[in-house]
């Protein structure tokens, strides 16, 4: 039989009956460091500028911290029009170079999974759900502030499901979030994209260790019978759900850790180039790993609404379910030291 195991014991010490499970990360005592230097990101956005005209320019361009920065928003309405240049907008060198600046944040599997959530908006359209509104081009690159060695300043992709933005300050990228891949349908049943699964790993991953976990502490875990219809940590309340509720990571099996230690990797490593996923993981190690927590809504059964948080000292990842069947479905992550550059 599983011994519990508290966090002071994990991080302490514990009795010679005890067995310390292995951490989630390697933990380091000292803070994290800035992800990565920003000299190519720098390069890539001054190119990107230097291909537009002074009515496009006007259009990618914001203040640095100002109502546009911090209003953040991957949801519909408005024709699924966001601020910023869209790619409809772009000819193709500007679009060529819009994915370069991309390609030097993101790796090739996110950069992959942000044109399969792009290409859900042209498979709902041609289901007649948003015709003439919905596409894979209706997404817009904005540039906040000014891009450069010295001064704070912001980068976002975003559109109808995506919202990835990038914080920079003294030409050190100091930030990855707020950060959102969401989906409609997740899972494609029909036409030749069939049988593509876009949030395949954080749905996935989640059931598993929820089904996994012991009765009682699956019970402990399920917050509600009922979804979680919708993200709770949206723009202006990203440190508002930062309590741990749910199981405990020092209260799971061995293996039930190495689930949740993939779904957080899922959402914090996976998506980026490999020096920013480095130093994700080193941020990551600098949480109280045996007190991340683990909370469950609704059933867990395939193809039926549901939803989940995990909570960690600097850390908060959330997904909801919009509708019934687990097609709609809208995650978020946050870093609580830097989400918006250390400006909300």
């Amino acid at each position: 039989m599983k011994q519990s195991l508290t966090r002071r014991s994990i991080l302490v010490g514990v009795t010679a009956s005890a067995v310390v499970p292995p951490p989630l990360f390697p933990s380091i005592a000292a803070a994290a460091p800035p992800l990565m230097a920003a000299d190519e990101l720098n390069a890539r956005v001054t190119s990107f500028l230097s291909l537009l005209d002074g009515q496009k320019k006007k259009m990618v361009g914001f203040a640095w911290n100002g109502r546009e920065w911090r209003n953040w928003n991957y949801f519909g309405g408005a024709g699924f029009i966001k601020p910023g240049l869209r790619l409809e907008q772009m000819s193709q060198p500007e679009k060529d170079a819009t994915w370069n600046i991309l390609a030097s944040v993101l790796s090739p599997s996110g950069l992959t999974k942000a044109k399969n959530v792009m290409l859900l908006q042209d498979i709902l359209a041609a289901a007649g759900n948003g015709r003439d509104q919905r596409s894979s081009q209706r997404f817009s690159i904005a540039i906040f502030g000014t891009p450069g060695p010295i001064d704070s300043w912001g980068l976002r992709l975003e559109g109808h499901h995506l919202s990835l933005s990038f914080s920079v300050r003294n030409n050190q990228v100091i930030s990855v979030t707020p950060a959102a891949f969401a989906a409609l349908p997740n899972r494609v049943m029909s036409g030749r994209h069939r049988g593509l699964n876009t949030l395949l790993g954080e749905e996935k991953l989640a059931r598993r260790l929820q089904a996994d976990l012991a009765p009682r502490l699956r019970a402990q875990a399920e917050l509600s019978e009922r979804r979680l219809f919708n993200i709770l940590s949206y723009a202006g309340r990203e440190l508002a759900n930062t309590r741990k509720v749910g199981v405990a990571a020092a209260d799971m099996t061995e293996g039930q850790r190495e689930i949740l230690r993939r779904l957080i990797e899922t959402y914090a490593l996976e998506p980026y180039v490999g020096v920013l996923a480095a130093a994700q993981q080193t941020r990551l190690r600098q949480n109280d790993l045996a007190g991340v927590h683990f909370a469950w809504y609704g059933p867990n059964e395939t193809e039926q609404s549901f939803g989940y948080r995990v909570i960690g000292d600097n850390f908060v990842i959330e997904l909801g379910c919009i509708d019934l069947q687990a097609q709609h479905l809208h995650p978020i992550y946050h870093d609580l030291d830097t989400t918006l550059g250390q400006t909300t």
